[in-house]
């Protein structure tokens, strides 16, 4: 793996979130090689959009491609559990796309199957890749904002109008699609939750439609999150301490702008993001330098990571009252 992108990349998958992963790391000079949907003529015309050399009728013909180095897996939430087994056994390195799977039961049978067969395996919660998380995280470290209290987001998007976002069989809902945002921000910053409460209201399908929640974290500090399919937001954040606070300007989620400001209000450093793309690509770096050295998991996004934000988003869902089919499983003894 001689050049910086050695890899080749199958994407299982070609709904619109493809769309934006592969225009992102074609244009950040990765190398896409296949792209395998049910619909064959959806794949062929997928691939000459992108340039793709290969398309694949059926996720069978994908993962089993001799050409293909790594997959990432972007279909629906009900199907990634199934989609990243797939990739497993096919002994695929394989990125799969947020939420990792609907619950943390699933995340686990994931983690379990990607571990005996020592193959790596990585959610694309692409926020924990990104420069402005970095420099988020770097001034937690060095101290300059004291002990950090809170952590305050929201994420909110009027997307009522997309049918499998209602759907309960598709896994539908906010919190999977918006408030695993909010979610792995805060266990990324503050560790594990020992306490959740959620409020909420529901779709006339049963999924949920708004969530607002407080995680504790420890020493009491406290994540303040809020996501909703039924309005738009400006989706800043705000992470606070007790010698100051930073603010990220919408969407807090995204490679944007942060800015550090004293306990009285002086604005004291800007990070002003150097924008290529839309930054996806940060986390596609990752998998290549995992797979590079012979990782199975990334420090930056565990299996256990993914597991942890899972069973936070499988207890909001809980207390909201929105059951999804998944939720009636029982786990395997």
């Amino acid at each position: 793996m001689g050049n910086e992108h050695a890899l080749r990349w199958g994407l299982l998958g070609a709904g619109a979130m493809a769309g934006s992963f592969a225009d992102n790391l074609r244009t950040e000079g990765f190398t896409l090689q296949a792209v395998g949907a049910r619909d064959g003529g959806r794949a062929r015309e997928f691939a000459d959009r992108y340039g793709i050399a290969t398309a694949h009728e059926g996720y069978d013909a994908l993962v089993n491609d001799p050409t293909v180095d790594v997959v990432y897996v972007n279909t629906t939430h009900n199907l990634h559990a199934e989609h990243a087994l797939l990739a497993i056994e096919a002994g695929k390195p394989v990125l799969v796309e947020k939420a990792f799977t609907v619950t943390a039961a699933e995340a686990r049978r994931v983690a379990e199957a990607a571990r005996a067969a020592g193959v790596f395996a990585m959610e694309a919660m692409w926020t924990r890749f990104l420069p402005s998380t970095d420099f988020v995280r770097e001034r937690i470290a060095d101290g300059s904002l004291g002990d950090v209290r809170a952590v305050i987001t929201d994420h909110s998007q009027r997307l009522t109008h997309v049918p499998r976002l209602n759907d309960p069989a598709l896994a539908g809902g906010a919190l999977l699609d918006l408030g695993v945002y909010n979610v792995s921000f805060a266990l990324d910053l503050l560790g594990p939750p020992s306490d959740v409460v959620a409020r909420g209201t529901l779709t006339d399908s049963g999924v949920d439609a708004e969530v607002s929640m407080i995680l504790t974290h420890a020493g009491g500090a406290h994540c303040h999150g809020r996501c909703s399919l039924r309005c738009s937001a400006p989706n800043g954040g705000v992470v606070t301490g007790t010698d100051g606070y930073l603010v990220l300007d919408g969407s807090f989620y995204n490679w944007t702008r942060v800015r550090r400001y004293s306990s009285g209000h002086e604005l004291l450093e800007t990070f002003e993001p150097q924008r290529t793309s839309q930054g996806l690509h940060f986390e596609a770096r990752e998998v290549e330098r995992c797979v590079a050295q012979g990782l199975t998991e990334s420090p930056r996004m565990t299996l256990d990571d993914s597991i942890a934000v899972m069973q936070v988003l499988d207890e909001l869902r809980r207390q909201v009252g929105a059951v999804l089919p998944q939720d009636l499983v029982r786990p395997e003894c």
